[in-house]
């Protein structure tokens, strides 16, 4: 371990640093020292210069958080952006997209797709992202070489699938992508089966166990239309939540993702299983699939994070916005103003989806020690003036537009709103190649 003594690699000095641990923490005039990647000095500005650095960089009119974690998401869908909007979720789902992915969707696509993707996510402050989509080791190539953080959630379904032609080989490719991703520093890989109506019980048992076998998160899409509560309880008798749990798959390492209807029993299973749930507000509004009961849940205890969903029902990767949108809509689910107050709802875009993901240890929060995963928003802005509260004023008045710096364990993958690491310009010209060819242009 390098001495405490040893100088900075790189000294932040930004007009305000808000850590999200401990909670409601706006610290003004103070610096933020990182060295060998990690957060190595949270101090006063004055106390924060006598260290020597590498660099100083000074942040005036800056904000700066942990970077957001997008908790649910389907990467390569990007090239799918607008082909089949304002429909309901089973229409869009049946009749244009699964028949678009099995026209589209290779190695090529998902590459091109997930590069897209992930250039999206740093320029609106995301650092760490989980994927759930086909060809995952294509994507871990894409974010091994970009320098960002991501879960991967093996896709599982109950029919062939691109790159499976059925469950066992999707489960066994996924265990052999967990064997060779198992020390990589930025990728962690989960199980992903599709959803309960589309995955089967026999194939949830085997997830069960393996993920029990090798401490392995499992990452599902859950009661995210009212019909697919009716749909389960006529034909099996029960709710996709009481079949989980009479499975086994619910637990701290489990992730719901959607939970538009919550019933009280439902409420009791996360409660007592420390089950997380991943809340996709803008997804589920454009789908008119329901609202996550977010103050509900958050007030019972259970850990809420946040996804932007994929941009094929989105449209955009924009965790800032969601954000903000979820914290409106909380408000009008709870019929409550204080619901989900500002920096709660930075909490659930940080350090609950570090918790959700599994990553709480290492990232979601600015404490010393931890990974130096961190993005500087600009408040000097007409739009933010004047700023008595920085953290409202960036959930409540600011874009993704404001996103000026993101560093990852400390190497700067954003500077000045640039890119460092990816040619934007090259990622435009693909993503508008794939769009005119499946357009048909």
């Amino acid at each position: 371990m390098p001495s405490a003594n040893a100088p900075l690699d790189l000294l932040l000095l930004p007009t305000w640093i808000v850590p999200v641990e401990p909670a409601g923490v706006v610290l003004r005039d103070h610096g933020l020292g990182i060295r060998d990647g990690r957060i190595a000095l949270l101090a006063p500005r004055e106390q924060a210069l006598r260290h020597p650095a590498r660099e100083c960089r000074e942040l005036p009119g800056m904000v700066l958080t942990p970077g957001l974690i997008n908790a649910h998401g389907h990467a390569a869908m990007t090239l799918f952006r607008g082909l089949a909007d304002d429909l309901p979720l089973m229409t869009w789902l049946q009749e244009h997209i699964w028949p678009a992915e099995a026209k589209w969707v290779d190695e090529t696509f998902v590459r091109d797709g997930t590069e897209l993707a992930v250039a999206e996510q740093l320029k609106s402050g995301i650092s760490c992202f989980s994927d759930m989509y086909f060809y995952p080791s294509q994507a871990s190539e894409v974010i091994h070489g970009a320098g960002i953080k991501a879960q991967l959630a093996i896709p599982v379904l109950d029919f062939p699938i691109p790159g499976a032609s059925d469950a066992a080989e999707a489960i066994r490719r996924g265990v052999e992508l967990f064997s060779d991703l198992k020390h990589h520093p930025r990728i962690k890989v989960a199980f992903g089966p599709h959803a309960p109506y589309s995955v089967s019980d026999d194939k949830l048992e085997n997830i069960r166990v393996l993920a029990e076998e090798l401490d392995a998160s499992i990452h599902m899409h859950v009661q995210e239309t009212a019909f697919e509560v009716q749909q389960s309880l006529e034909q099996r008798g029960e709710r996709p939540m009481a079949r989980l749990a009479r499975l086994g798959l619910l637990g701290p390492r489990f992730q719901a993702v959607h939970m538009t209807q919550v019933s009280d029993e439902d409420l009791a299973l996360l409660v007592a299983s420390n089950t997380n749930v991943i809340h996709c507000p803008e997804s589920n509004l454009k789908l008119a699939s329901g609202f996550c009961p977010v103050e509900r849940l958050w007030q019972a205890g259970v850990n809420v994070a946040i996804g932007t969903d994929g941009a094929a029902s989105n449209n955009d990767l924009d965790l800032l916005g969601e954000t903000r949108t979820a914290a409106l809509l909380a408000k009008a689910v709870a019929h409550s103003a204080s619901a989900l107050d500002a920096h709660r709802a930075l909490r659930m875009a940080t350090l609950n989806g570090a918790r959700a993901l599994g990553l709480d240890q290492d990232t979601g929060s600015l404490e010393v020690g931890k990974a130096a995963d961190v993005v500087a928003f600009d408040l000097s802005g007409l739009a933010q003036q004047p700023v008595y509260e920085p953290v409202s004023q960036l959930i409540y008045a600011t874009g993704r537009d404001a996103v000026r710096h993101l560093w990852v364990d400390g190497r700067q993958l954003l500077d000045q709103g640039r890119l460092t690491r990816l040619d934007e310009q090259r990622l435009g010209a693909v993503a508008r190649s794939w769009g005119e060819r499946i357009a048909g242009r």
